[in-house]
């Protein structure tokens, strides 16, 4: 123990508060009372709770209403050195309204703060309070401070970069299915220069973003907020460090929404994830083909889902021929494609996009694929996050041979996204810094307050296992099911019992037994949607992303 890190008599005090078991005496899982970060941790949470958060205007390229108030947090680089080098968070507040929305004479009375974070890793979470305004998120917002922040490497909390980003956004680009050996060679060639690219960019403290100092980011904010225990909602990927968060911090937890969860078991972590992600893809993919099939009156791509995958690979290989507007080629059809199978809202216009194009009029296509270079900055930082964070958080197989050997046996039963998850995560096998160990997340029986598990049983980002087996083993948690659903997240979105079952554990702590099932949400309607517009806030606020 380094007892030269508790900074007097106060310092150790409420060292010895905040990694405390819980009050019935049992103790926590696992023994939290040993590693330097542990240590590290309680020190900078004492230090953020007695600066808090100057909350003020938010930045002008922000571009959001007035009402959102933004500051800073901050936490050490490396949490076993806490005295070390400090790094600044952003985080973005909309204090609770206080009314009732149903009845603007009742006053509600505030329970907190509610942090979010939408996944990734390396996605934004500074536009969620705006999400407040939605008609689903009132009640919450009535009750409880509504509270983003922006992961260690996003935006401008410490913004990792791993490759410049002029070259990062380009098209048009091939996405071949059955890639050649000499195509996969150039793909190997580029996720070597891309991981050396990441420690020449942002040093060598690229090592310290990792899921676990998120988990203890996330507990230096809950201080600094001047909460007790925390209110937390993560989807997608927050849900992995959420459940990193309950492991190390069981008696700091209030409330915890799990929304999408991905497989937290260690050895899924990440490859095997990645694997079981681009299977359940294929499952997605025929979804919406069979969507398109059913409307074919309207899209005339064909009157069966084998057709419409004719359709499909028959603009793969115009593209491929002759890139659409010279920037969009079966790489970002592919990519524009894949969206909709994140998130079944976008099937009307991207079933509209593809039947328009194999009309003659590449228009909806090129506006809904084409890169957008003034977005290249922020894209190219979601990325870094993500390779950075991914490839810190557990071994992966360093020999090309398992990945070629895994990827092309899947990929004859599941061709949609296995190659172009491949390539995403290639990187991480030339990483050239050390790699953790992920942690065994688990809870013993009393240790965690109830919590609440969401997922939609076709969902291809965060297959449904994940969700099972984080109730396995998060003692006392209760798992909600969308039934015959894919969307990726689910809370707060058009599933009125899903939301039901949101607001109750939320606002009141109220939970079914151990688990619950809800009827799908009402499928999209075809029809001739206007073309593609950039995301609005409150939009890019409910996108949970991995």
């Amino acid at each position: 123990m380094r007892a030269a890190v508790l900074h007097g008599t106060a310092g150790a005090l409420l060292l010895t508060a905040l990694v405390a078991a819980p009050a019935d005496g049992r103790p926590a899982w696992p023994d939290s009372t040993g590693s330097p970060e542990t240590l590290g941790t309680a020190v900078a949470a004492a230090r953020a709770a007695t600066a808090g958060i100057r909350f003020g205007t938010c930045a002008k390229k922000q571009d959001v209403p007035g009402k959102l108030q933004c500051g800073t947090v901050t936490v050490p680089l490396d949490y076993a050195h806490p005295d070390g080098k400090q790094i600044k968070l952003t985080v973005s507040r909309v204090r609770a309204t206080g009314r009732d929305p149903h009845n603007s004479k009742r006053k509600v009375p505030r329970q907190g703060a509610f942090v979010y974070n939408p996944g990734g890793p390396g996605a934004s979470g500074m536009y969620f309070p705006l999400i407040g305004f939605l008609p689903e998120w009132k009640r919450i917002a009535a009750a409880y401070d509504l509270v983003g922040y922006a992961p260690r490497g996003v935006g401008r909390s410490a913004p990792l970069s791993c490759q410049d980003p002029k070259h990062f956004v380009k098209g048009p680009s091939p996405a071949p299915t059955f890639p050649s050996e000499s195509y996969k060679k150039e793909r190997i060639a580029e996720a070597k220069a891309y991981a050396r690219g990441c420690v020449r960019r942002s040093g060598r403290a690229v090592r310290y973003y990792s899921s676990l100092n998120n988990a203890r980011d996330l507990d230096v904010l809950r201080a600094a907020l001047g909460e007790r225990r925390l209110t937390f909602m993560g989807a997608s990927y927050g849900t992995y460090f959420g459940a990193l968060y309950a492991t190390l911090f069981p008696s700091h937890v209030r409330r915890m929404v799990f929304d999408s969860a991905v497989n937290p078991d260690p050895e899924q972590i990440w490859y095997q994830n990645n694997l079981d992600q681009s299977a359940a893809f294929e499952t997605r993919w025929a979804d919406f083909r069979t969507w398109i099939a059913r409307h074919d009156k309207v899209y005339g791509l064909g009157t069966t889902p084998e057709a419409v995958l004719h359709s499909y690979d028959k603009a793969r290989a115009q593209l491929a021929a002759e890139p659409a507007g010279g920037k969009v080629g079966p790489g970002q059809l592919q990519g524009a494609f894949l969206q909709a199978g994140y998130y079944d809202d976008y099937w009307p216009q991207r079933a509209l996009a593809l039947s328009a194009y194999l009309k003659g009029d590449p228009k909806p296509l090129i506006q809904q694929a084409e890169p957008h270079p003034e977005a290249a900055v922020e894209q190219e930082n979601g990325t870094a996050v993500y390779t950075a964070v991914e490839c810190n958080d557990a071994p992966w197989p360093t020999d090309w041979r398992t990945w070629d050997r895994d990827n092309t046996r899947l990929a004859r039963s599941a061709p949609f996204e296995t190659w172009g998850n491949a390539w995403m995560n290639l990187p991480c096998a030339y990483w050239p810094v050390p790699r953790q160990q992920p942690l065994d997340v688990r809870t013993l029986p009393g240790a965690l307050p109830p919590t609440l598990i969401l997922a939609a049983e076709r969902d291809a980002a965060t297959p449904y296992d994940g969700a099972v087996e984080l109730q396995r083993r998060l003692s006392g948690s209760v798992l909600v099911t969308e039934n015959g659903a894919g969307t990726h997240g689910i809370g707060g979105g058009p599933n009125r019992c899903v939301n039901g079952y949101l607001d109750a554990y939320v606002l009141e702590g109220r939970l079914p037994v151990r688990s619950a099932d809800c009827a799908p949400h009402e499928e999209p309607k075809p029809a001739a949607a206007k073309s593609a517009a950039p995301d609005s806030a409150s939009d890019k606020a409910a996108r949970p992303t991995r």
